[in-house]
């Protein structure tokens, strides 16, 4: 039995508990004692964030190896073309290789909290929302990839990790889900339990 920590990662915050720099960390919003994230958020990205004090569980979860799919929601600049959206879908040739094929669409503005600070509407008149899902976790893959296409990523929110999905956690908020047996690496995605709520 692992037990598992499903954090909404806010906007400019670390995904460490320590920084000599003095930036916020996730000690800011989840005080749990031996917990370690599998994975990463950049600092300027926000979603969801997997905890674990379980080893193998976070070894399962953020090895390459097992090609756990994440859908980002993305905020472009402009309206993206469908010609963009088949070269993502198709792989594209970036500096560091070609990506593998994407899944990607159109979506409505999410029900998302208001960025804090929120994107400047006078310097980015016109935006767009695409849904995101890739295998691969190259160094800020999803920016160079709308940027490669012509459509700058403005803001990027990570909605799911395998199976384990975001819901309505808000920037600072996590649940709690308790695993009883290993969750296979190609499990199909389903909703998390809903479970009880805590905001830091």
């Amino acid at each position: 039995m692992s037990t598992l920590y499903l954090l909404h990662k806010p906007y400019r915050m670390l995904s460490q508990f320590t920084d000599k720099q003095g930036r916020a960390t996730l000690a800011n919003v989840i005080a749990v004692p031996g917990v370690y994230a599998a994975g990463r958020l950049d600092y300027d990205s926000e979603g969801l964030l997997l905890l674990s004090d379980d080893g193998s569980l976070i070894h399962r979860i953020a090895h390459p190896r097992h090609k756990q799919p994440k859908t980002y929601w993305v905020q472009v600049e402009g309206q993206i073309s469908d010609a963009a959206l088949a070269a993502l879908k198709k792989g594209i040739l970036l500096k560091d290789g070609p990506t593998k094929p994407a899944k990607v669409r159109r979506i409505a503005p999410p029900a998302l909290a208001e960025r804090d600070p929120a994107i400047n509407p006078k310097r980015h008149p016109v935006t767009s929302w695409i849904e995101l899902t890739i295998t691969e976790g190259r160094n800020r893959q999803v920016r160079r990839m709308t940027a490669h296409v012509g459509f700058p990523t403005l803001r990027l929110v990570r909605a799911a990790i395998g199976p384990w999905q975001l819901g309505d956690l808000s920037p600072g908020e996590w649940r709690k889900e308790t695993l009883h047996a290993p969750r296979p690496a190609n499990s199909p995605t389903q909703k998390a339990p809903r479970k009880p709520r805590h905001s830091s």
